[in-house]
């Protein structure tokens, strides 16, 4: 009891946040929010399935299931970028996701892919779980780490991390950490860190990507099948250059711009901003895209 009376307030937040008793967000919250999105509001109560599908099953509390708790603007709202300005091009999505951005040019493609992912992993109280590589492809930069005052330095091609700070466990400090991670990790690292899917069958909170300089990334953040043929098809969020509102997807290939996309066998896949490769499609290594 007495090593406990000598520990410092912050020292234990942080031991309670990694024993999973931090009181941050409970399944299916959203941290950034003081209260849940009305259901009108909700990813998966603005769109229908397409005509003839249904949506597919997922397990309460599953990243799937908080993908489409998802908070979205009010329909018709426009993208912005990080400083304010509108977008070029309004034309390319459904919806606007109900989230910062940041200030600065960082939350780009494949940062909004990990920003959602860790997020849903600390409103779960899963801090340990919160870890990305960075592009030099060093040790991952984990959250645990952070929460617990280190910071990572740049020393030749490397990261390495040391204590810098207090220790600190609370969701503004994950933001910054997020921010951290968007300043040393991108599409070649994620890429790599995600497992190829190679029958092709797409599941919520599976990953489009193509890692490069610059490459890009979309979620997948829904699902619905055809009962009788299997056929499915999935609604998309992206990012994009430079760092803008998350937002949900316009097909660019269908008459009504129908957010809900149909991945072919063999062939490269169109976003109305980005084609990628066959093959493209790839998957979270600790289980299904549902988690």
């Amino acid at each position: 009891m007495q090593v406990i009376r000598q520990m410092s307030a912050a020292t234990l937040v942080v031991m309670a946040a990694l024993a999973g008793t931090s009181g941050v967000a409970p399944a299916g919250q959203y941290a950034w929010r003081s209260e849940m999105p009305a259901e009108s509001d909700q990813l998966g109560r603005r769109f229908a399935p397409p005509e003839g599908f249904v949506r597919i099953p997922v397990p309460e509390g599953s990243f799937a299931a908080w993908l489409r708790g998802l908070p979205l603007k009010p329909d018709g709202t426009s993208v912005l970028l990080h400083t304010g300005a509108p977008k070029w091009r309004q034309d390319v999505h459904a919806a606007v996701i109900d989230i910062d951005t940041g200030t600065r040019d960082l939350q780009q493609c494949a940062d909004a892919v990990m920003r959602l992912r860790a997020e849903w992993q600390f409103a779960r109280g899963e801090i340990r779980r919160i870890a990305f590589n960075d592009t030099g492809g060093s040790k991952p930069m984990q959250f645990s780490r952070w929460a617990a005052g280190e910071r990572p330095r740049a020393e030749g091609r490397a990261l390495v991390w040391a204590k810098r700070s207090s220790p600190d466990a609370s969701y503004a400090s994950f933001r910054r950490y997020m921010d951290t991670v968007f300043t040393w990790a991108g599409t070649h690292s994620l890429e790599r860190e995600l497992l190829p899917v190679r029958d092709g069958r797409v599941e919520i909170g599976d990953v489009i990507i193509k890692g490069g300089f610059p490459g890009h990334a979309v979620l997948v953040a829904d699902v619905a099948e055809h009962p009788t043929t299997g056929e499915r098809r999935f609604l998309l969020i992206q990012s994009f250059m430079p760092a803008q509102d998350m937002h949900v997807l316009k097909g660019r290939d269908t008459p009504d711009g129908s957010p809900w996309f149909r991945l072919g066998p063999d062939q490269p896949f169109v976003t109305p901003e980005w084609i990628f490769p066959p093959g493209s499609l790839r998957r979270w290594p600790t289980g299904t895209g549902q988690g």
